[in-house]
């Protein structure tokens, strides 16, 4: 018997001639319906999509190759679901800021506190999973929508279905800023471990922190509470974006890197999960991008 990714197989041969039979014994996995890592074009449940392989579908995410999508394909959403949900999402996490680590330890720090260290916050420090993974979210999922008089509205699973007169359809849940804004104002959002555990060792090792953010200056409350409940408990610099701010993400952050350097701080480091955190001007001196194939910031 041999474990191969969780999957356990036989192995075993004939005397004339050499036949290999592989028998798939059983799935080692604490998920109700697993994405299997040896069935890239399945998803939930082992429904095939022919036309598009998930993994390379998040390769060309998390490589910037592919730009400018609004939402997970339909047929990826519960492969999306649970690699977030998973341990695969958590030691992706873990590789990258074990490899940011190596880097900063071997930097030569001038001691004068100017030499800084940049994390970006949603899914790069603080994880929303927890919001992404409710039912009227769903990781921006397809709903089950029905027309009234005013427009279309999805069922929830605690709804009951109301049949009308009205097309059914299967509608593209659109993010909502309100209902996520409302969601940062809880100041709930859990860690990312491997994040928290760089910042610890950046802090020992005599780097400043910078917080910069895209959220609006009207929830540094929240942010700030939030980041000290869960282990961030200092820094140099919390930044947030304006609330009458109009630019996009490339030309925010890049001016707010601008102001650091122009006030004399060295970014010897840049963290975050989108591409928009890490491109543009005054990226620093290196740049770690963790994982995110959950939405695009342009």
């Amino acid at each position: 018997m041999v474990p191969l990714h969780n999957v356990y197989i036989t192995l075993t041969t004939q005397n004339m001639g050499f036949s290999l039979f592989i028998l798939i014994v059983t799935i080692a996995t604490s998920v109700a319906s697993p994405i299997h890592l040896l069935m890239p074009h399945s998803g939930s449940a082992g429904l095939k999509h022919p036309d598009l392989n998930c993994l390379s579908w998040r390769l060309a995410v998390e490589t910037d190759n592919l730009k400018g999508w609004s939402h997970i394909p339909e047929s990826c959403v519960d492969y999306v679901g649970h690699y977030m949900l998973g341990k695969q999402y958590r030691e992706d996490c873990d590789l990258v800021a074990a490899e940011a680590y190596e880097y900063a330890k071997g930097l030569n720090l001038t001691g004068d506190g100017k030499d800084v260290w940049v994390f970006d916050i949603d899914e790069t420090t603080l994880s929303n999973i927890p919001y992404y993974a409710r039912d009227d979210v769903a990781f921006g999922h397809y709903c089950l929508a029905e027309m009234d008089m005013i427009g279309w509205f999805c069922w929830w699973h605690d709804d009951t279905p109301v049949v009308s007169k009205f097309a059914v359809q299967k509608k593209f849940i659109p993010y909502n800023s309100t209902k996520f804004n409302q969601w940062v104002a809880e100041a709930t959002a859990p860690a990312i471990p491997g994040s928290l555990k760089l910042y610890e060792q950046l802090i020992e090792l005599g780097f400043k922190v910078v917080f910069l953010t895209g959220s609006r200056e009207y929830l540094t409350e929240p942010r700030s509470r939030n980041l000290k409940a869960v282990g961030y408990t200092q820094w140099e610099k919390l930044i947030l974006k304006g609330d009458n701010y109009r630019g996009n993400a490339v030309e925010y952050k890049s001016g707010k890197r601008k102001e650091l350097e122009e006030a004399g701080y060295r970014i010897r480091g840049n963290m975050g999960d989108q591409w928009s955190d890490l491109i543009g001007t005054n990226t620093g001196d290196r740049t770690f991008k963790v994982p995110d194939p959950m939405y695009y910031i342009g």
